[in-house]
């Protein structure tokens, strides 16, 4: 696979009067997710509990595993909470099992685990970034409902988004990096549907991203202590990445080898008749490899340097 130097980022930077928590200043790194952001890290079980290796839905290291290794530049200390299959709130959007931790449960676990600053996370306001990408479920699951209107559910989720925010900066949080949900109609699992699903979430996907920028700005507004509220659109690298597909080395952008689907026992592993895994976009039906994530940790690092 090609490597990919630069990508067309888009982004949104809330303007504050204090100064910017830069990249090469943030010695924490908290991150709250679903699949796409979990690595198998178990707060419960110890603030030093190593990471149980590539434990990931990318078949290798994760864009946090990536933030917080080849685009690592000060040191950074990564603890993560995401959970895979997590929505915002399992009383708003059920996981597909009761299991799964969501966004609430994720932040009572900080709160319960790291707020209290124990020794090997001994963080602080001025040094700590919180990031969170998830709806990629919240809206997976709910696009299809008819019984409320999708623009009225999704204030319902920012709403209950935002008393996890305040109750962050409660802790002391003062850095936020929000990431959009990525254009998941050009999964698999969705063109395996049909053209009228893919016509039915797209603008799903649109109205929860125009509000989760929305819940940025509120949320900033609100508390005008905060540092940094970005909002980065992961759709144009995930978009420059399939519709360049030929360019950047994949072999395949719409479909994935089911040889694959369930990780495979390394990185280049090829079954026949199937291309090598690393030149597939999707490992299975809903999630990209590892390549499409150090290509989006190469550009959330270019972000947050800027």
């Amino acid at each position: 696979m090609l490597a990919i130097h630069s990508l067309f980022v888009a982004s949104l930077a809330i303007s504050s009067s204090y100064a910017k928590l830069a990249w090469k200043d943030t010695k924490f790194l908290f991150t709250f997710g679903d699949s796409y952001t979990t690595d198998g890290f178990n707060i419960s079980a110890g603030v030093n509990s190593p990471v149980p290796g590539f434990k990931t839905s990318s078949n290798g290291p994760n864009w946090v595993q990536a933030l917080g290794s080849t685009f690592n530049v000060a040191g950074t200390k990564v603890f993560n909470l995401a959970s895979g299959g997590a929505t915002i709130d399992a009383k708003l959007v059920t996981p597909f099992e009761p299991t799964v931790l969501s966004i609430v449960d994720q932040v009572t676990q900080f709160h319960q685990f790291l707020a209290p600053k124990p020794a090997g996370a001994q963080w602080s306001s001025n040094n700590s970034l919180f990031a969170f990408w998830i709806g990629i479920n919240d809206v997976g699951n709910s696009f299809s409902w008819t019984n409320v209107s999708q623009s009225q559910f999704h204030t319902v989720l920012m709403n209950r988004l935002t008393t996890q925010l305040d109750q962050l900066y409660a802790d002391g949080a003062r850095s936020f990096l929000f990431l959009t949900v990525p254009p998941t109609d050009r999964a698999p699992l969705i063109l395996q549907q049909g053209p009228a699903v893919v016509a039915q979430i797209k603008p799903a996907l649109a109205d929860y991203n125009q509000q989760l920028r929305t819940t940025a700005q509120k949320f900033q507004a609100k508390h005008r202590d905060i540092q940094t509220a970005i909002v980065f659109d992961t759709q144009p690298v995930f978009n420059t990445l399939l519709d360049n597909a030929k360019t950047f080395g994949f072999v395949n952008t719409t479909g994935f080898c089911e040889a694959y689907q369930n990780g495979t026992p390394s990185q280049t592993t090829q079954t026949l008749p199937c291309a090598p895994v690393s030149n597939y976009f999707w490992l299975n039906s809903l999630h990209p490899l590892f390549t499409v994530h150090s290509s989006l940790a190469l550009s959330i690092a270019t972000t947050l340097s800027t």
